[in-house]
């Protein structure tokens, strides 16, 4: 699948090497170490427990190796690599897991695309550690208001990995284990990286762990106490103003403050930021009804980011049907997005790593790993990976059809697979990796590389010239006014049973339960009433009696 990375066969076992020498020979000859070091990580030693007698430069290589190879894991069924399991091995002793944890720290590369989902991937596929371990760990990494300001101490590289690793443990060590491993020290080393001088990539991270300790509400109001004690007052405040700077990282750490001021850190006398944007122009966005669960939309809906460990995806609110149709993403950050056209029957299921062309009614192309994706599988390659600034755009020409991605305004990739099963119905939708943000041009603003005005003899559209957004579908309130407001809100008697947002007028067949609107009914595998196979699905007038 697209976006499988790390989720493949995760059986226990102790692989041993075939023609061992060989590849001995070729690892060493492709990261310059001797086979002496090598050997180490691979052949597994006599007596004592193999990894007992393992170096941190074995873990390291280990670590590195898995770097390399991370991007060419695509199918869930495919046996996991010989590293993988090696590493998972190690991390099964609380003294080979914090090796582990020790060695990312060290070796990922801050550059390279595909490093801070390495670090989640071992993290959540190793065994989860106990809260001692955790407290071990806390105090190797001896974090402090001291060892954030005094630069010498730690790289950028380091610092950076630190926080990846424990947003990702305050995500999978929920409630008193998190309070737990939110030390005093841990807490001022992540509120002091968000001072003036720090660099703006460890205070994006150090946001992104205060978000996730802040899922626990204990931790919460120990972070909100932090934050209100900070000389000069809430340094989310200044931090959210680094929204539009032009440095790609300080807008990230803009988007990512703001979005915390609306949703966590509620600062009194502060207007939520869907009440200061101007949404005069948007006729098209991003549909806040039609998103996965964790997926953070920007107050005008034209930016989406994820920071949870889940592949999260979004439609956009324009369908188109015929036509010629464009529009633009700027890539704000290099990892792994899925990006293209979904029908309504595509299916986000995040948690299961399934987005935007994992099935076989969405198309997406994928510019970390170059690849367009369609049904679950690559099926085509760009020799162009897409770095920060980069825009890529998007024709779909349904006369064709035919669909086409372009890079920069150079064409990098087209595709009509998906044509196989759907003629109509497409909107612009993308699916997010951990840690990815991404802005999208529906044509509000003038596009940086527009097509020529004929396409094969066609006008080319725009969303936004063409669609239209009431009042109330352009708010995109905060998570916590969201939820009251469905509290308060009266459910229509025909409204459908699933979302309780859209009329309820299609039915199942054979089983013939109705209660559900068209959006939700094509996402269904089988009857959520009596788990009946779904052979077909028809309009009905929901005043007609359930057979």
């Amino acid at each position: 699948m697209g976006t499988c990375l790390c989720r493949c066969k995760r059986e226990r076992r102790n692989p041993v090497p075939q023609n061992a020498n060989r590849r001995l020979q070729r690892r060493a000859r492709n990261s310059h170490l001797a086979v002496e070091e090598v050997q180490e990580c691979y052949l597994p030693a006599a007596g004592a427990p193999w990894w007992k007698s393992m170096s941190s430069k074995a873990v390291d290589i280990l670590v590195l190796d898995t770097l390399k190879i991370i991007g060419s894991l695509m199918e869930n069924e495919q046996e996991p690599p010989e590293v993988l399991m090696k590493l998972h091995n190690i991390a099964d002793q609380e003294e080979g897991w914090l090796q582990v944890v020790q060695s990312m720290v060290n070796v990922i590369p801050i550059d390279e695309p595909l490093g801070p989902a390495v670090i989640t991937l071992l993290l959540d596929d190793c065994p989860l550690p106990n809260k001692e371990a955790v407290l071990k760990l806390s105090r190797i990494f001896n974090l402090s208001h001291q060892s954030a300001v005094v630069k010498s101490q730690r790289s950028i590289r380091q610092q950076r990995n630190i926080c990846i690793i424990l947003g990702v443990l305050a995500e999978k060590l929920s409630g008193p284990s998190s309070v737990a491993i939110l030390t005093p020290g841990t807490l001022a080393y992540l509120v002091a990286n968000l001072e003036e001088n720090s660099d703006a990539t460890v205070t994006l991270f150090s946001l992104v762990a205060l978000e996730k300790f802040a899922q626990t509400s204990e931790n919460k109001a120990t972070i909100m106490r932090a934050l209100l004690a900070v000389a000069g007052g809430n340094p989310l405040l200044r931090l959210e103003k680094l929204i539009d700077s032009k440095d790609l990282i300080e807008s990230q750490v803009g988007f990512c403050a703001q979005w915390c001021l609306d949703n966590l850190f509620i600062t009194e006398g502060r207007k939520y930021s869907y009440e200061k944007v101007d949404m005069s122009n948007i006729n098209a966005m991003l549909n806040i009804s039609d998103v996965s669960e964790y997926l953070k939309i920007s107050p005008d809906g034209l930016e989406a980011r994820c920071d949870a460990h889940s592949f999260e995806s979004v439609r956009c609110t324009f369908q188109v049907d015929s036509g010629v149709w464009y529009y633009e993403t700027t890539i704000l950050s290099s990892g792994v997005m899925q990006i293209g056209w979904a029908t309504r029957n595509s299916r986000f299921l995040n948690h299961e790593g399934h987005g935007i062309g994992d099935d076989e009614f969405s198309l997406a192309f994928d510019g970390c790993r170059q690849f367009i994706w369609y049904n679950a599988s690559n099926h085509s390659q760009s020799k162009v990976r897409w770095k920060p600034g980069d825009t890529l755009g998007s024709i779909i020409d349904l006369n064709k059809p035919m669909i086409y991605f372009y890079l920069n305004g150079e064409q990098v990739a087209s595709s009509d697979l998906v044509f196989q099963e759907a003629r109509s119905g497409f909107f612009a939708a993308a699916s997010f990796m951990s840690f990815q943000q991404c802005r999208f041009n529906f044509g509000s603003e003038p596009f940086k590389y527009p097509p020529p005005g004929l396409f094969f003899g066609h006008t080319i559209n725009s969303f936004n010239d063409h669609g239209s957004l009431s009042a109330e579908k352009r708010i995109v309130l905060p998570r916590h006014l969201q939820l009251e407001s469905l509290r308060q809100m009266s459910v229509k008697e025909d409204s459908c049973t699933i979302c309780f947002d859209d009329r309820a007028n299609r039915a199942l067949r054979p089983c013939g339960h109705k209660g559900f609107c068209e959006r939700c009914s094509y996402m269904l595998n089988e009857c959520p009433i009596c788990r009946a196979a779904i052979e077909c699905i028809v309009e009905e007038d929901p005043e007609t009696p359930d057979t």
